[in-house]
């Protein structure tokens, strides 16, 4: 597995728990969690979304052209 393969991996990973969390958060929101439950709701759904758009473009961040990279 190639680094960048990992990397995908992990920020796939943070993804999943970032908009989990956000969910969950929200869930206690409605249940009566109050302001912190809403704000932790927010932030961590917006941060998933901030890191699908980062993994959408990964090659582009980290200036890596998949169509050129060397054959292993």
């Amino acid at each position: 597995m190639s680094l960048i393969a990992f990397h995908r991996f992990l920020i796939a990973a943070a993804i999943l728990f970032c908009l989990g969390f956000g969910l969950w958060e929200f869930l206690a929101a409605r249940e009566g969690g109050g302001a912190g439950a809403v704000a932790l709701a927010l932030i961590f759904t917006l941060l998933g979304i901030v890191l699908i758009v980062y993994l959408v473009h990964l090659g582009r961040f980290l200036g890596y052209d998949e169509g050129s990279a060397p054959k292993e």
